[in-house]
């Protein structure tokens, strides 16, 4: 395979650096994005950075991306705008490539409990309404819906932007990958203790091997945005040890009404 360049945010950390070190080692260059220790430092979570990414990305690739891997995350609007500003706003640096790609990160969590009102204001791209609806279920309690609602939206948008003209259209494969869990420095001490290990489990339960360590989700980011994917997408890929198919069974296969 011939040498690409890819655009990786979150790309010091977890999953984002060990999919920049799998490619590195491919022979591939990498244009790392993240708040700190990165080729390009910013923040994904501030309308004005996001804005700024396409023309400081741009300088760094003047002949443009083969590949854009939106796999930053963890506040919940850095888990949809942010990725969805990466993706949207990148896209017209793929337009050189013979192979162009791109991939997201989502997550198993996409599959829990949400709150519709905002997964509504996320799919209807509006950032304040999401701020209010956020501001509105913190103060009721429920912030663990705050991660699972941005999750499902960002899966629901790679669903249905996917086989657009402006991606498949365009002949670029559009994907996610929703990992279980995964061993990175977010995860470390709730793992290393048996009891939250455990209750962890119990809320994504991964028969096939356990948690996984962050290369394993890197390994199929990367086939997903390499030259081999020629058809694959609009899949959001679960990478859990069988989470999903422990939570939902049969579930997805229910015909819709």
């Amino acid at each position: 395979m011939s040498s690409r360049t890819y655009a990786i945010t979150g790309a010091a950390s977890g999953i984002g650096k060990a999919t920049a070190d799998l490619l590195v080692e491919s022979g591939h260059r990498i244009i790392g994005i993240d708040l700190r220790d990165a080729d390009i430092n910013i923040d994904l979570s501030d309308p004005t950075d996001r804005n700024a990414l396409p023309d400081l990305v741009a300088e760094l690739a003047p002949d443009g991306l083969d590949a854009i891997l939106a796999i930053a995350g963890g506040p919940p609007n850095v888990n949809y705008f942010g990725a969805i500003a990466t993706l949207n706003g990148l896209r017209p640096l793929l337009a050189g490539s013979s192979a162009p790609r791109a991939v997201a990160v989502t997550s198993f969590a996409a599959i829990n409990e949400i709150d519709d009102r905002l997964l509504a204001a996320y799919l209807e791209g509006d950032e304040r309404k999401a701020a209010a609806e956020t501001e509105r279920i913190t103060a009721s309690g429920r912030t663990d819906l705050l991660y699972p609602s941005s999750k499902r939206a960002l899966s629901q948008w790679l669903r249905r932007e996917s086989i657009t003209p402006d991606w498949a259209g365009n002949g670029i494969p559009l994907n996610g990958v929703a990992p279980g869990i995964i061993r990175t420095p977010m995860t470390f001490s709730i793992l290393e203790n048996e009891d939250s290990r455990q209750s962890l489990l119990d809320m994504v339960p991964m028969p096939l091997n356990g948690p996984a360590d962050a290369h394993v989700p890197a390994k199929l980011v990367a086939w997903l945005a390499s030259e081999e994917n020629s058809h694959v997408t609009g899949q959001v890929i679960f990478l859990d040890g069988g989470a999903d198919a422990t939570v939902r069974g049969d579930a997805i296969f229910a015909r819709q009404q």
